[in-house]
């Protein structure tokens, strides 16, 4: 293929052929059914040459987590120190209102620093979820994240809640929505206008963090990626 970041995906149930993009993996993927030839698939991304460079072109820069780097968690941004020293025993990371401090043996800490803003993404999220769920007097069986694609949240009929661990780099406004909108789900597993009126009650803004996930959303799969 002529495009350095298309990715071929070849789905029984797909109907026709689509270009998805992909903003954590930064790449188009190329969705292609059953029965169509590879050279129609080539033909079809060659006619949507424009959309496809537009698309990458308009991803941010990734934000890999290096020494230096300043990623907005909780709403503030905060600048990463890392300090390395062979004789440091373990990885220790404490995190200030303006800095990320990383003591470590660890050539490239990333990882840790990442499993450290998962952590931090589940208690706050955890804490956010369960006092919205007390307000309206709804039980939560379980409480996790993940590192999801396409949905920032999840609420299952049992009760169990799921959230992307990105949204520690969301405007507080923004992360309470989402959560807001899983909650809402305890009591309507539906988009109609009860879910709705319910999920704006349990925001503290509803407008400004729905309109933040939806046009600046993507953003969040930015952060600990190589550039």
């Amino acid at each position: 293929m002529v495009f350095e970041h298309l990715r071929i995906k070849h789905s029984p149930r797909a109907r026709r052929l689509a270009l998805r993009l992909d903003p954590k993996d930064r790449v188009i993927n190329l969705v292609i059914p059953k029965g169509t030839s590879m050279r129609t698939a080539e033909r079809f991304a060659h006619d949507h040459a424009d959309w496809i460079q537009e698309k990458l072109g308009a991803l941010p820069d990734a934000l890999p987590f290096t020494h230096g780097a300043r990623i907005d968690v909780l709403g503030i941004a905060r600048k990463i120190v890392i300090d390395y020293d062979e004789s440091y025993k373990r990885t220790d990371i404490t995190m200030s209102d303006d800095q990320i401090l990383v003591r470590t043996n660890k050539d490239d800490p990333s990882g840790r620093i990442e499993r450290f803003l998962r952590n931090l993404a589940k208690e706050t999220l955890t804490e956010m979820a369960l006092a919205k769920a007390s307000d309206i007097g709804k039980p939560v069986t379980s409480i996790t994240v993940r590192d999801t694609k396409s949905r920032w949240g999840s609420c299952s009929v049992d009760g169990k809640l799921s959230f992307s661990w990105r949204l520690i780099f969301a405007p507080p406004m923004a992360m309470d929505y989402v959560v807001a909108h899983e909650v809402a789900h305890l009591v309507h597993m539906h988009h109609r206008k009860s879910f709705w009126v319910l999920c704006r009650e349990l925001s503290i803004d509803y407008l400004e963090g729905e309109f933040w996930m939806r046009n600046h959303g993507h953003e969040l799969m930015r952060y600990g990626h190589a550039s």
